[in-house]
Formats: structure tokens, C-alpha cells, sequence
């Protein structure tokens, strides 16, 4: 494996803190789900942001479609389609009653899916209470048609599609998932990781934590999870930073690596984002203790190989369609009093550059 570097290329911010992003097939533009609305942007800074719409409140994703068609989806539990040529919404549909959590779109551009549900108490042990919706929906990605509402344990917090488009997964507050065919909604996998939940026993008593982010591996056959490890005090986010990569295929579905011995700190692990090329993964999010929140790791051995501090809340890490750079997205910090009626801008991105250096042996 060759040795990496990255190089800081860009550094600029939005208005509103950043929590999803998605890169247009051009690679260079890039859409980006804030808490006040879905802005426009470009890596290089050549676009002024501009808002492009909002939802009733935060926007938690977005994606593209094809070229001209994009869409979100918020905490109001809604899915919105808008046309960029045009600059106008297509459509709108109610997904969910409460929040969506997380949205993906399969890799064919076909299916919808986003997941929802409430964590609350269901019993003396704090065990959450059954859904009181489905916990996972999928529609027709260009019509928003419903096709399957399928259930889980809430709070679902991530989701991800196969890179055939044949499976969707689905991870939980209490680090159970569940794996679905997308054609007929059958249940084909099912296994829960305890290491992604947390039993609060200082100032409060609750589950949290959970599996934050997911995404399959280019083969299909294993699935990478992200969160944080058990914490004592729910108030600190004090959990080891994690991954984990399983075998889901598998009758009884196999953990086959994790977060490897003395390279995890503290914090809430947000995003796992697969490379182009399918050997490296970055992993981001929140730094509670320790010297990063975003590092990139090889897919195969799960060696960390390069990684940052920056300051910042991570929520979502990209690849460029070239392979060439990756983009970390967030918010840094909190908004601050107004100045002429507007709060300080505080979303971020930040675009580094993937330098590789191969490896060299010498021999005596």
C-alpha cells in the first residue's frame, strides 16, 4: 500500500452549519443539506453559495438523481425534488411523521430509502418502546411512490444501499441492523454490535450512541459501521472512536476487523465514505479526546494511514469521482450573536488533496 499525505486545497465556509453533502456528477459542484436549507456551492469556490430552498426545519441529507434533479430530505420528515436547471421544486412528499434521520439513494438512481423513529423509554429497563411507524420507507427515487415500509427498532439513524441496488441496510440506536432485498422487502440479515450503544449512568439514564453511518463494501459482501464505543457520561460523548467492517452474507454474520488497538480516541465517529477505487475509507466526526476526528484508513487491512485534527465537527466525508481528493464537511462551533441581522457563517468544507507515495524496500 502506498504511503498518503493529504494537502490542504480549499478551506471555505456557508452560512448555516453543514449536515449532508453530495458532489454532482461533474465533481465540482457540490450540494449541501444545512440547517436553514439546501445550498449550491463549488470545491474551488468559484460559485457563491446560494440557497437553493429550505425545509420546515434542518435538512439531515441530499443527493443527486441525474444531472438536473435533486433531492433531500429534513427533520420535518419530508422529501424534496428540485431541478437545478430550472431552479425550481418538483415535489414534495411526507416520508415520515417524525424525523428523517439519514437518506440514500441506490446506486442506480432507481430507489429512495430514508429512515426514521423516536427513541423512547418502552419499559422499567429504558428498552425503546416499539415504532410507532415504520422505521424505514423506500420510494421510487423520480415519482417518490411508496414501495416498501419496513420495520426496525428506532431510533434508525443510517442507511445505505448495495452497490448492486438489490440490498439496503438499516442501524439502530442500540447497534442492531437489519439488511433488506429491494425487491420485494424480505428481511435477509439481521445482527446486533453492542459496541455502538451506550447505557448513560451519569446525569442520565438512557441508551445512546448507535451506528451513525454506514456503507457496503465494493464486493457487496461486507458492510462498514461507524459510531462510538461505550461512554460513561452521556453529557461528555466520551466513547471510543469506532468502525467496524462485518461479514453480512453469512448465516450467522461475522465481525471481521475494527477500529485497530492504541489508534481510537474519544468522539462520535459521523461518516464512512468508500474511495472510487475501493481501498481506502475515511472516517469522520466529532473529537472528544485524542489527536483526530478524520482519518483514512486501508479498506483491506484496516490500517489507519493518515490522519487530522481539524477543529471542527465532521458530518459527512466525499470522494471526487477522480479519486483525487477528499472533501470533509461540517460546522465549526456554534452561531454566534448576530451582525447586521445574520449569524457569523459557520458551516465548513474543507478540500484535501490525496497524495500517494509508494513504498520502497531496501535490501542489504
Amino acid at each position: 500500500m502506498s504511503q498518503l499525505t493529504l494537502k490542504e486545497l480549499h478551506q471555505h465556509k456557508l452560512p448555516m452549519g453543514i449536515l449532508s453533502a453530495a458532489l454532482l456528477p461533474d465533481g465540482q459542484r457540490m450540494v449541501a443539506a444545512c440547517m436553514d436549507g439546501v445550498y449550491l456551492t463549488s470545491l474551488d469556490r468559484s460559485l457563491e453559495p446560494q440557497r437553493l430552498y429550505a425545509h420546515d426545519s434542518y435538512v439531515s441529507s441530499v443527493d443527486w438523481l441525474n444531472d438536473d434533479v435533486i433531492v433531500s430530505t429534513g427533520y420535518d420528515g419530508v422529501a424534496c425534488w428540485f431541478d437545478l436547471d430550472a431552479m425550481q421544486e418538483i415535489r414534495r412528499v411526507k416520508l415520515h411523521e417524525f424525523w428523517s434521520w439519514d437518506m440514500a439513494l441506490s446506486p442506480d438512481r432507481r430507489l429512495l430509502a430514508s429512515v426514521t423513529g423516536q427513541y423512547l423509554a418502552g419499559g422499567y429497563q429504558y428498552e425503546p418502546a416499539p415504532e410507532r411507524e415504520p422505521s424505514l420507507r423506500i420510494v421510487d427515487a423520480h415519482s417518490g411512490e411508496a414501495l416498501h415500509s419496513l420495520a426496525h427498532v428506532p431510533s434508525v439513524q443510517a442507511v445505505a444501499f448495495s452497490p448492486d441496488s438489490q440490498f439496503v441496510a438499516a442501524g439502530n440506536l442500540m447497534g442492531e441492523v437489519r439488511v433488506f432485498d429491494t425487491a420485494g422487502g424480505s428481511l435477509v440479515s439481521n445482527w446486533t454490535t453492542p459496541a455502538f450503544t451506550s447505557w448513560g449512568i451519569i446525569k442520565s439514564h438512557c441508551y445512546l450512541g448507535g451506528i451513525f453511518s454506514m456503507q457496503f463494501t465494493p464486493d457487496g459482501n461486507g458492510l462498514l459501521l461507524a459510531g462510538m464505543g461505550p461512554m460513561r457520561d452521556p453529557m461528555a460523548g466520551n466513547g471510543k472512536q469506532l468502525w467496524q467492517k462485518w461479514s453480512w452474507r453469512d448465516s450467522q454474520p461475522q465481525l471481521i476487523d475494527q477500529m485497530h488497538d492504541g489508534q481510537a480516541g474519544e468522539g462520535l465517529m459521523e461518516t464512512v465514505a468508500i474511495n472510487p477505487a475501493g481501498d481506502l475509507f475515511a472516517l469522520g466526526g466529532r473529537l472528544r479526546g485524542g489527536d483526530w476526528n478524520a482519518a483514512l484508513f486501508d479498506l483491506n487491512s484496516g490500517e489507519q494511514l493518515v490522519k487530522l485534527k481539524t477543529n471542527c465537527r465532521i458530518a459527512q466525508a466525499l470522494f471526487t469521482p477522480d479519486d483525487q481528493r477528499v472533501v470533509l464537511v461540517g460546522l465549526q462551533g456554534q452561531p454566534k450573536e448576530k451582525h447586521d441581522g445574520k449569524f457569523p457563517d459557520f458551516g465548513r468544507i474543507d478540500v484535501f488533496e490525496i497524495e500517494r507515495e509508494m513504498s520502497t524496500r531496501t535490501s542489504e
